[in-house]
C-alpha cells in the first residue's frame, strides 16, 4: 500500500510518468484480456478438434467393429458355398465335415465353430444370414463350451466413480455371432453354420482396431490410443494400461458415461479419467441381435501431450506478447526521455536552488524550444546569482556584529540559569536541614524528659513486685503488661534519640554487597507472608559496593518493606526489590508494590516525625523518620514517588564512600550533584515495571 502512494504521488508530480502512463496503461490493461481471450479461445478450439478427432476415431472404430461381424459372416458363407464342403455335407461324411469346420475355426481365430440342424434356433425355412452381438450366461456359454465359461471369469475391480453394484464378478460372455443357412444343389436349406468369437480377454481384437484407427502418426509424441469393449460398464477387452504391462480388466465406466450411454443411448465425447490418467474419450452404446444396449465401444487417447503442447504454444504466445510490450515500453520511455528531458533538468535546477545548492541545465541533447528555454533559464539563475552574492556579502558582515551581542547575552544568561539552578536546590535542602534540626532538637528534649519518668516507673515496679511477692499474683498480668508499656516507651525514646542525635548512634562501617543485604533482609521478612499472602520479586544487578553499617541498612530495608506489606490489598499483592549501579557513584535500591498509594500531600509528609498513614492506628510514625536520618547520615537519600490505586516506589540512594556528617547544608552540597533530580516526592506512572533506578 505504500508503494502504491509513493507510487501515485510520484505520477502526480511527473509530467513524464504522466504521459508514460497514459501511453503504457492502455497497452497494460488489453494485455491480460489478450492473453486471458487467447487462453480461452485456444483451449477451446483445440479441445473442439480433439473432440472432433476423437468422434472421428470412435466412427473409424466403429466401422471396424462392423467390419469384422460382416467378414465372420462372409467367411461362413465361403465356407458354405464351397464346393468341398458341399461334397462332404451331400455325401454325408461327417469327418470332412468335421475337418473342414475345425480348419476354418482355427484359421478365423472362431471360439465356436459348428453345424446345427435346420430349425434349431426356431427359424423359419426362408432363413436369412445374420450377425451380430449377443451375451450368452455362463450355462449358455457352457453348453457351447465348457472352457469358454471358465474363460470369462473376471473379478470387478473397485473403481472410483463408477455405479455403485454388489456383483463382484462378471461370468458373462459378449460374442460376435455369424449364422449362415446351408443349401443344397436343390435350394433347400439343410443346415445352419452357426460360429461366434468371443470379446471376453479378446485383446487381438481391440489391438487389431487400436492399430488400424492410431496408427503410426496419428498421435503426437507421448500420447496413446487405446479402444474398449464393455460388457454393461465393464471393461472385458481393452489396452487401457492400468499399471505398466497389465491391462485394466475388470474397472469399470463412470456413473456419468453409464448413464448417458447405457440408459439414454447416446454417444458421449468429452475428456475423461480413465483408469488412472485422463483421456480425450468417446462412448457409444453397442446393441445385440434384438436390439437391446448390452455393452460400450469406447476410443480415446492420452491427453497430457495435448494439454502440454497447448499450454507451450500459450506460453510462446504470452512470450511474444511481453516482448512486444517490452519494445513498446522501451520506444515510448525513450521517446518520452527525450521530450522531457529539459524540462526535468529544469525542474531539478528549480529543487537544488530551493536547497540552497548550485546547480545548472547545461547543454541538452535537442535543439528546439525547451533547449533555449533551458539557455535563457541558466543566464537567468546567474545573473541572481551574482545579485544574491553581493547582498550576502553586506548580510554577513551584520551577522557577525550580531552572533557577538548574541553570544555575550547567551553566556550571561547560562550562567544566571546555574545560579538560579544551584540556588533553588540549595534552597530546598535548607529548608528540609531546617526542618530536620528543628524537629530533632524537640524531639531530643521530649525523649529526656518521658526518659526520667519512665525509668522512676521501672524502678518503682520493681519495688513493688519485691514487696509484694506472691501476693502480686492477681495482678500479675496486668502489671507485666504495665512494664511491658514502659518498655515500649523507652523503645519509642531510643529511635527519638537516634532522630534526634544521629552522629551519636552511628553504627560500625563496613564495606558491603547490598544484594546479599537484600537476600538477608527478604529472610528476616518472610514470615510476613504466612498472614498476608504476597508475591516478592528479587530483581539485583547491581556491583558495585557501598561503606554502612550493615545492621542500619538492614533496618532501613525492613522498615521499606514492611510498610510495603501493610499497604497491599488483600488478594494480589506485589513486592519488587531492585538493586542497581548508580552510575560509578554507588547503589540505587528499589522498593516498589501495587498498593493502595499515597496523594501528594501524604507524600510531603511520610518522613516527619509520628506522621503514619498504616490503617487502624497501627505504628509509631517513626520508621521512616529514623530510615530517612539514618540514609542522610551516611550522604545518601531517600526518595519516594506514589500514585493513589496504583501504588509506591522508594529509591534509597548510597554512596560507595559516604561521610558521616550531621550538618544539613553539608548534605545539601552532597545531594546537590545527583543527575538523576527525583523530588523528594514524584509521581509513579506504573508499578508494572522493575523498579529500576
Amino acid at each position: 500500500m505504500r508503494l502504491f502512494r509513493s507510487l501515485s504521488h510520484s505520477i502526480r508530480r511527473s509530467v513524464r510518468l504522466k504521459l508514460l502512463t497514459l501511453t503504457l496503461l492502455p497497452v497494460a490493461l488489453v494485455l491480460p484480456a489478450s492473453l486471458a481471450g487467447l487462453t480461452a479461445w485456444g483451449a477451446s478450439f483445440t479441445y473442439e478438434q480433439l473432440y472432433i478427432k476423437v468422434n472421428t476415431d470412435l466412427a473409424v472404430a466403429h466401422d471396424l467393429f462392423q467390419r469384422i461381424q460382416k467378414d465372420h459372416l462372409d467367411r461362413l458363407a465361403r465356407l458354405g458355398d464351397s464346393y468341398v464342403f458341399r461334397e462332404a455335407l451331400r455325401n454325408g461324411d461327417r469327418q470332412a465335415v468335421q475337418r473342414l469346420i475345425e480348419d476354418e475355426r482355427d484359421s478365423a481365430s472362431f471360439s465356436f465353430l459348428r453345424v446345427v440342424p435346420t430349425g434349431t434356433f426356431g427359424e423359419p425355412a426362408t432363413l436369412q444370414p445374420s450377425v451380430g452381438i449377443e451375451i450368452l450366461d455362463a450355462a449358455q456359454l457352457a453348453a457351447l463350451d465348457p472352457d469358454l465359461a471358465a474363460s470369462v471369469q473376471l473379478p470387478l475391480v473397485k473403481t472410483p466413480r463408477a455405479r455403485p453394484t454388489g456383483r463382484t464378478l462378471e461370468d458373462r460372455g459378449m460374442l460376435i455371432r455369424a449364422r449362415q443357412p446351408i443349401v443344397n444343389t436343390d435350394g433347400a436349406v439343410v443346415g445352419v453354420l452357426d460360429g461366434g468369437t468371443l470379446l471376453n480377454n479378446n485383446f487381438t481384437f481391440v489391438d487389431a482396431i487400436r492399430d488400424l484407427v492410431y496408427g503410426p502418426g496419428s498421435l503426437p509424441e507421448g500420447s496413446i490410443g487405446t479402444v474398449t469393449v464393455f460388457l454393461d460398464d465393464v471393461r472385458i477387452s481393452t489396452n487401457v494400461p492400468r499399471v505398466a504391462g497389465k491391462r485394466a480388466l475388470g474397472t469399470r465406466v463412470s456413473e456419468e458415461v453409464s448413464r448417458a450411454v447405457l440408459d439414454e443411448g447416446e454417444t458421449w465425447i468429452n475428456r475423461a479419467f480413465v483408469v488412472n490418467d485422463w483421456y480425450i474419450s468417446a462412448y457409444e452404446p453397442i446393441v445385440d441381435i434384438t436390439g437391446k444396449r448390452v455393452g460400450i465401444l469406447y476410443a480415446g487417447y492420452l491427453e497430457a501431450p495435448f494439454r502440454t503442447a497447448l499450454w507451450q504454444a500459450l506460453g510462446l504466445a504470452l512470450f511474444l506478447l511481453l516482448g512486444l510490450l517490452a519494445l513498446y515500453a522501451v520506444l515510448a520511455i525513450r521517446g518520452a526521455k527525450s521530450i522531457f528531458r529539459p524540462v526535468e533538468k529544469v525542474s531539478q535546477v528549480i529543487t537544488a536552488t530551493r536547497r540552497g545548492q548550485t546547480l545548472r541545465v547545461g547543454e541538452v541533447e535537442t535543439r528546439d524550444e525547451l533547449a533555449e528555454l533551458a539557455k535563457e533559464f541558466d543566464a537567468m539563475l546567474d545573473r541572481i546569482e551574482q545579485q544574491t552574492a553581493a547582498m550576502q556579502q553586506w548580510t554577513d558582515q551584520l551577522e557577525e556584529k550580531v552572533a557577538e551581542r548574541t553570544a555575550e547575552l547567551q553566556q550571561r544568561n547560562d550562567e544566571l540559569q546555574r545560579t538560579i539552578t544551584v540556588l533553588r536546590e540549595t534552597r530546598r535542602q535548607l529548608v528540609v536541614a531546617e526542618k530536620l534540626a528543628a524537629l530533632g532538637e524537640l524531639t531530643a528534649g521530649v525523649a529526656h524528659e518521658i526518659n526520667n519518668p519512665t525509668q522512676v516507673m521501672l524502678g518503682n515496679l520493681d519495688v513493688l513486685m519485691s514487696e509484694l511477692g506472691d501476693h502480686l499474683d492477681p495482678v500479675r498480668p496486668e502489671i507485666e503488661l504495665v512494664i511491658a508499656q514502659v518498655y515500649r516507651i523507652q523503645a519509642i525514646i531510643e529511635k527519638l534519640l537516634k532522630y534526634a542525635r544521629p552522629g551519636e548512634y552511628a553504627g560500625y562501617l563496613t564495606e558491603i554487597d547490598v544484594k546479599q543485604v537484600i537476600r538477608d533482609t527478604v529472610a528476616l521478612i518472610s514470615h510476613m507472608q504466612k498472614s498476608r499472602p504476597f508475591k516478592l520479586t528479587l530483581e539485583l544487578e547491581s556491583k558495585n559496593t557501598v561503606t554502612i553499617n550493615e545492621q542500619e541498612l538492614q533496618q532501613v530495608l525492613v522498615n521499606l518493606i514492611s510498610n510495603a506489606v501493610h499497604a497491599l490489598p488483600e488478594i494480589g499483592g506485589k513486592i519488587v526489590v531492585a538493586a542497581s549501579d548508580w552510575e560509578h557513584r554507588g547503589v540505587c535500591i528499589a522498593v516498589t508494590d501495587n498498593g493502595a498509594g499515597m496523594t501528594e500531600e501524604q507524600c510531603s509528609q511520610i518522613f516527619n516525625p509520628f506522621y503514619s498513614t498504616k490503617r487502624h492506628g497501627e505504628g509509631t510514625g517513626l520508621g521512616l523518620s529514623v530510615s530517612y536520618g539514618m540514609i542522610r547520615r551516611y550522604g545518601g537519600d531517600i526518595t519516594v514517588a506514589s500514585q493513589p490505586g496504583v501504588g509506591t516506589r522508594f529509591k534509597v540512594w548510597l554512596y560507595s564512600e559516604p561521610t558521616i556528617t550531621e550538618d544539613a547544608e553539608t548534605i545539601a552540597e552532597q545531594l546537590h550533584e545527583y543527575e538523576h533530580q527525583e523530588a523528594p516526592c514524584g509521581h509513579l506512572e506504573s508499578t508494572g515495571d522493575s523498579g529500576h533506578c
